[in-house]
């Protein structure tokens, strides 16, 4: 398998480190808007090269991996499946719009490409898939974080929060996942895949909170419907290059590549 990775910052980075150890990737492209970021990783790597953007490689590869930006995501993806090939999205709040994702995952199909979301870094995903089977009554994910985690937030600037003044636990935004992944681009995608999964952008709840004692990234995702109900608890350490990066979410990448190549699919 030829894959190309976009963006290769700490998820991205940690992906092509992994996707070079596995026997079933012959090559890596990296594509990164900083192409001496991308560099750096590929000297690091023996079966990855640098091209300047996706189509460079696109007739030669197999599968293309966003892990950049929800802008970017919005940008490559029709791009990628109008040509048959495979799409990974993990800035998954790029679906927020719904028009976009219809025509997305429709161009898709006409082409028969796959698009993958990887679960991130949240645990219980897999209930909310199956209870999605029957009626949901009601999604809510809080998700607490430190303020290292939400710095440089217009959002929460706009609001006059400073995240470092911060003396104790503070809800700093409640409501729908819709504008939850707009207003937090870089660490709420956790909510889209929730809201993809079960009731949709409008009706999934989320809360933020900031800690300012937290160590961790925490998600609680609160489930109840015919099936009955859970509550889902994750703990996650920060990815140690970039605080707003769950050390899980590279992880859950790196897994869902490797069920991709190796045609694996347990737990489904």
């Amino acid at each position: 398998m030829r894959i190309t990775i976009v963006g290769c910052g700490s998820i991205g980075s940690k992906l092509a480190k992994a996707a070079d150890d596995m026997e079933e990737v012959k090559r890596i492209y990296l594509v990164d808007i900083k192409k001496d970021i991308a560099d750096k990783v590929a000297a690091g790597l023996k079966k990855a090269i640098v091209v300047d953007s996706v189509e460079d490689e696109l007739y030669h590869c197999d599968l293309v991996i966003e892990s950049s930006t929800q802008e970017a995501a919005r940008e490559i993806a029709p791009r990628v499946v109008s040509r048959g090939v495979d799409m990974m999205i993990m800035s998954v709040g790029s679906l927020v719009d719904d028009d976009y994702r219809q025509a997305l995952f429709q161009k898709a199909k006409e082409h028969e490409a796959k698009i993958f979301i990887p679960t991130g870094a949240l645990c219980g995903v897999d209930g909310l898939r199956s209870a999605a089977g029957d009626e949901i009554l009601s999604v809510t994910l809080t998700t607490t974080k430190g303020p290292k985690s939400l710095t440089d937030i217009q959002y929460l600037i706009d609001k006059g929060i400073d995240v470092n003044t911060v003396k104790e636990k503070t809800v700093v935004y409640s409501g729908p996942a819709r504008e939850a992944v707009k207003i937090f681009p870089k660490n709420i995608n956790v909510a889209a895949t929730v809201a993809l999964l079960g009731i949709g952008f409008d009706r999934t709840q989320v809360k933020i909170v900031l800690d300012p004692m937290a160590t961790s990234n925490s998600h609680e995702l609160d489930v109840e419907g015919n099936f009955g109900r859970f509550v889902s608890h994750t703990y996650n350490v920060p990815s140690p290059d970039n605080p707003k990066t769950s050390y899980l979410a590279a992880l859950s990448a790196i897994a869902a590549l490797k069920r991709i190549c190796r045609n694996e699919w347990v737990g489904i």
